[in-house]
């Protein structure tokens, strides 16, 4: 890359110290499958020692190089290969010990999550994915830094309805098991339309096999620079001079981030992987994607008009974001977690954003339904179609999307679960009085699409 000039590196000031700018994760991808044994415990030694062996300086790396960059690394995190490809070798009906053997080499190293309790039944199961589905509830209520996911749907493949059944019974045990946090193991559950295997955002991170050993991904978080440099628009400036801003902005963006993870992975002794352009937000005041929609145009997000800035805002950034890099991976764009953005949590208490448009807003965002919380006693049926909605979205659209739903054991549409920390505030959605219950009891799969036949 290119020295930066005095110019820029003022700009990089400005963006960190008033615009919270900052490095979201920096994600270390560690491939398991010579760990995979006949036997369970030797499964799960040999996981704890080579992910306690790579990631061991993970933490003070990343923190050495932010404090020499002077930009903030606020997440470190571990993505493995998923679990089911390593376990299919013992046979195990019961995977939970391989969750502790991860969360443990997570404490051993100081992470913040380790993700790749992963498995991938778009097409069918194998006793592997059985064993890993079955597991999910208890590893998520048992340990504190395992993430999980799940491949439900693909553009080539369809939908797997019987998948999409399983995985909203676990869902739904994984809320209840963890009832007295809130549901929170179901935080830490996602499934996927068109999954990427390059993604360091949790929970949804894990690496594919045509990954390296090791490989270092960032993903750079920016809602409150991109706000920023929109607030410096006149109200007269069209929607042309509104995407060169965004594009622009995600260029310098893209660029302090791809300086960051090479030095990062320089000195990790690993390849460099992916940067993921994505605005990320975050509880914190002025850190919302949700703003910078209001300051392209909107009353308030959710109103009519808001797919739109939103499609405007995931292009703008995507375009950015290649112009800087020929790197650029994951997901890139614009996420819409609801509990997790401010704003977002504003426009549900005013009644403005409700579950139907998030849906609506899905099909031009990064990802799709993010951390919505949805009451406890919602029926099964109606879960699934949610669900099975969402990765219809991502199926039809060719795109990646994702479905991050928590039912609330004991509360009801309108009322509040706090999770803390970047998972944020929830406030419960009204999931409607009408269900789906006899097209979801006919299973099977839903075929491709003709735009999956590309071959």
């Amino acid at each position: 890359m290119a020295p930066y000039t005095d110019r820029e590196v003022l700009e990089l000031v400005r963006m960190v110290e008033l615009e919270t700018l900052d490095i979201r994760t920096t994600t270390l991808g560690i491939n398991l499958l010579d760990c995979a044994d006949p036997d369970l415990e030797s499964t799960c030694e040999k996981i704890y020692t080579k992910v306690v062996h790579h990631a061991s300086k993970l933490v003070e790396t990343a923190d050495s190089v932010a404090a020499d960059y002077g930009v903030p690394i606020v997440n470190k995190r571990i993505a493995v290969t998923p679990v089911s490809l390593v376990a299919a070798a013992c046979g195990a009906d019961n995977l939970v010990p391989i969750a502790k053997a991860m969360d443990a080499a997570a404490k051993e190293v100081g992470v913040d999550f380790i993700a790749g309790f992963t498995s991938y039944v778009h097409k069918g199961f194998t006793h592997a994915d059985e064993a890993l589905m079955n597991s999910i509830p208890e590893a998520l209520d048992v340990t504190d830094h395992v993430c999980s996911s799940v491949s439900l749907a693909s553009t080539k493949a369809g939908i797997n309805m019987d998948a999409v059944r399983r995985f909203t019974q676990v869902v739904m045990d994984t809320a209840n098991r963890t009832a007295d946090r809130g549901g929170l193991g179901a935080c830490k559950l996602v499934c996927f339309s068109n999954v990427v295997e390059d993604n360091p955002f949790v929970a949804g991170a894990h690496i594919g096999v045509g990954e390296a050993e090791t490989v270092l991904s960032v993903g750079v978080s920016g809602p409150g620079v991109v706000r920023g440099a929109l607030s410096r628009l006149s109200p007269d400036d069209d929607l042309n001079a509104v995407a060169e801003t965004i594009k622009r902005t995600s260029f310098k963006i893209t660029r302090m981030g791809e300086l960051v993870g090479r030095e990062t992975a320089r000195r990790l002794g690993t390849v460099f992987g992916i940067v993921d352009v994505s605005l990320a937000p975050t509880p914190a005041i002025g850190d919302s994607v949700a703003d910078i929609l209001e300051l392209i145009g909107v009353d308030v997000t959710g109103a009519p008009g808001t797919t739109a800035a939103l499609a405007l805002l995931t292009d703008a950034v995507k375009k950015g974001g290649l112009m800087a890099s020929s790197s650029v991976g994951g997901l890139s764009g614009a996420f819409i977690p609801v509990s997790e953005d401010q704003g977002m949590i504003e426009a549900v208490r005013k009644g403005a954003l409700s579950l139907a448009k998030l849906e609506a807003m899905t099909t031009v965002c990064s990802v799709g339904l993010d951390m919505v919380a949805v009451p406890g006693d919602i029926s099964e049926d109606t879960l699934m179609g949610i669900i099975a909605d969402e990765m219809a979205v991502g199926m039809v659209n060719t795109k990646t999307t994702a479905c991050r739903i928590i039912p609330v054991p004991g509360l009801g549409p309108g009322e509040t679960v706090e999770w803390g920390g970047l998972l944020g505030t929830g406030i419960v959605q009204d999931p409607g009085q009408f269900g789906c219950a006899a097209l979801m009891r006919r299973g099977g799969r839903i075929p491709a699409p003709m735009q999956g036949f590309r071959n």
